[in-house]
């Protein structure tokens, strides 16, 4: 089954808005693709449309923070960590103000709008901001879990959210907590570290692996900042090779956080898969995740090289 996180999110947000009158969604001009129309129908008086203006949505949201609401700012996640980067380092995170950013059409989600609607950098823009949580759920099931958990967390926070349908791979009974990473699939010879749509694609990875004979361990990184270094530490030490995941950059993002702790305490082989210091390109979902590598059978070949290195 597949489904789109952004529809997860949007009804989300309403459930919240029932049950919490302090909760205000701030939208840039993008309420019917960010599913946040849902909450604007639902609650017009608490919802805000401040037109393609994402450095005044950032610090608009700062100020409604100020007042003791709790603000998710919405908008596409490369123009508001674009354009609202000064605003979300400063008013938001500088004054550590309880501001819920949600960045929409993440990675290849927004495809044929073109390579400047594709963010393949924004978690390394927000990760680098220093008291801000990071994360990025892997379906429908945890987006849900997401948006309460962002709802009941004090403190600044960046969640990236997909367009397209993707595989619901979470059951209703895993656990969420932030800052804490899940293991999808235990295994003892490579460690596939994945975040987002990628977890659904790690786990196809390691079924084709386990067919070869190496039995992968599979973390979904759901929360990128701050890692769970324990198991993330815990895993690389067992298996003595380390691939991640994520329809991202893979310089800066969330590869780079894992390979920053290994770097430092657990020095393993390790292979990083996802887009390479290039721009996107103007092309359907599957054909922009193809060209950038993210793919099973990508995370397949780099888990052999990174065994390899192992044993080299």
């Amino acid at each position: 089954m597949k489904i789109a996180p952004r529809e997860a999110y949007g009804r989300a947000l309403v459930e919240l808005g029932r049950e919490n009158s302090e909760i205000v969604v701030l939208d840039a001009d993008v309420a019917k693709a960010s599913m946040t129309v849902l909450f604007k129908e639902a609650f017009p008086d608490r919802f805000f449309d401040l037109g393609i203006a994402e450095s005044d949505i950032m610090a608009t949201g700062a100020g409604f923070a100020v007042a003791g609401k709790i603000p998710f700012v919405n908008a596409y996640a490369n123009f508001l960590l674009g354009n609202g980067w000064e605003q979300l380092r400063l008013s938001v995170c500088y004054s550590n103000q309880n501001v819920k950013v949600v960045g929409h059409n993440i990675g290849a989600s927004s495809a044929k709008d073109g390579p400047t609607h594709l963010p393949l950098e924004d978690i390394a823009l927000a990760r680098v901001i220093p008291g801000l949580t990071v994360l990025e759920p892997a379906d429908a099931a945890e987006m849900k879990k997401a948006v309460r958990a962002l709802a009941a967390f004090a403190g600044p926070a960046y969640m990236r959210v997909g367009r397209m349908p993707v595989p619901v791979v979470t059951k209703e009974s895993d656990p969420f907590v932030l800052g804490r990473a899940n293991i999808c699939r235990a295994g003892r010879d490579v460690t596939i570290v994945a975040c987002g749509c990628m977890v659904a694609k790690a786990l196809e990875a390691a079924e084709l692996l386990s067919a070869l004979g190496i039995e992968a361990e599979v973390i979904n990184l759901h929360t990128i900042k701050p890692l769970d270094e324990d198991c993330l530490l815990a895993s690389a030490r067992k298996t003595g090779a380390v691939v991640t995941a994520e329809e991202h950059s893979v310089r800066a993002g969330m590869g780079s956080a894992v390979a920053e702790l290994l770097a430092e305490n657990c020095p393993v082989p390790m292979r990083l898969v996802g887009s390479r210091d290039v721009f996107g390109i103007c092309a359907s979902y599957e054909e922009i995740q193809e060209y950038f590598g993210m793919t099973s059978a990508k995370i397949v070949e780099e888990a052999q090289n990174a065994r390899k290195m192992r044993f080299a």
